[in-house]
């Protein structure tokens, strides 16, 4: 059973969640993507309820939560900021956070400033920030596939997106879930399911925008030198909590090549590999991410991995 409530953090931002399993159980924070909601995580985390406390956000900027008109307020600083905050509202001694997409941005950024809170980390097709820089300064398969992001910066942008029920907006999971030989989106595009996102997205989507628009990492523009300039110091995005990487290799958005050198950066890292699977893996293959996640904080063999880190992170 999903539970449904709101939480109000310092700063006045509050957050729509939607949890399931016992309060006193330990805590998992479940953060979406671009353009998804809370309600993605459904299916994972009522399979996940009877041995964890699950508890999935709207995040800043979406569905029921506070959406900030200031662009300058989705930073990457200020949305993990919410994060930890939630994490203190919810009397978490330990939690252990799991991030897909934009989701897993925050969830890198919150590993890397190391909250005592912080346990254990799960990434789902979201690039280390090191690596995603490196992949927009020198490579162009990664540039091209990116240039999405530059649209989404545009101030047409939300005016374009939300024309002929979101036709653009389908094209994210319809071009992204592309799988030679089966159909984009097939079995989980459902027309209930889209209209939950109308659900969503009928609130406003400016807010998930201006995560682009916040964002200096994204593919430049002959003779722009924006990337150029930013530093990211080794120590300032190294991730010492056991991190799993689950990695859906079809995904067109996000190449595989973001794997490489990841163990540079984080001090404890799994890899699942899982073929076929799109960037929408959470959508498409719910079952395989709970018990992949499982695995992993239970400190069992993750399959399509290599070695996993013992209970305790030691």
């Amino acid at each position: 059973m999903i539970e449904t409530f709101n939480v109000e953090l310092p700063g006045g931002v509050r957050l729509a969640c939607r949890a399931a399993g016992n309060p006193g159980a330990p805590l998992v924070l479940f953060l979406h993507g671009f353009p998804e909601a809370s309600f993605i995580w459904d299916e994972v985390i009522q399979r996940l309820a009877g041995q964890y406390r699950c508890v999935a956000p709207d995040l800043r900027g979406y569905g029921g939560s506070s959406a900030p008109a200031h662009v300058e307020a989705y930073s990457l600083r200020s949305i993990a900021s919410d994060i930890h905050a939630l994490a203190q509202h919810l009397e978490a001694d330990a939690a252990t956070v799991v991030g897909h997409d934009w989701g897993g941005a925050v969830a890198w950024a919150v590993g890397a400033a190391a909250p005592v809170w912080l346990e254990r980390l799960v990434i789902i097709n979201a690039p280390h920030p090191a690596l995603f820089l490196e992949a927009l300064r020198h490579d162009p398969i990664q540039q091209r596939a990116s240039d999405y992001m530059n649209f989404l910066c545009r101030p047409d942008a939300e005016q374009l997106l939300v024309a002929d029920d979101f036709a653009r907006m389908w094209d994210f999971f319809t071009g992204m879930g592309a799988v030679q030989g089966r159909q984009p989106g097939a079995g989980w595009l459902t027309e209930s399911v889209r209209d939950r996102y109308r659900e969503v997205w009928r609130q406003g989507i400016a807010g998930a925008l201006n995560y682009y628009r916040a964002s200096p990492v994204r593919p430049a523009a002959a003779g722009d030198e924006r990337l150029q300039r930013i530093q990211l110091p080794v120590e300032a995005t190294r991730i010492r909590a056991p991190t799993l990487v689950i990695w859906a290799e079809a995904d067109i958005a996000l190449g595989q090549g973001l794997l490489e050198g990841l163990d540079q950066h984080v001090d404890k890292l799994t890899v699942a590999r899982v073929p076929e699977a799109t960037h929408w893996i959470v959508h498409e293959q719910p079952t395989l991410v709970a018990d992949t996640i499982d695995r992993f904080l239970a400190g069992r063999p993750v399959d399509g991995a290599g070695e996993t880190p013992p209970p305790g992170g030691t």
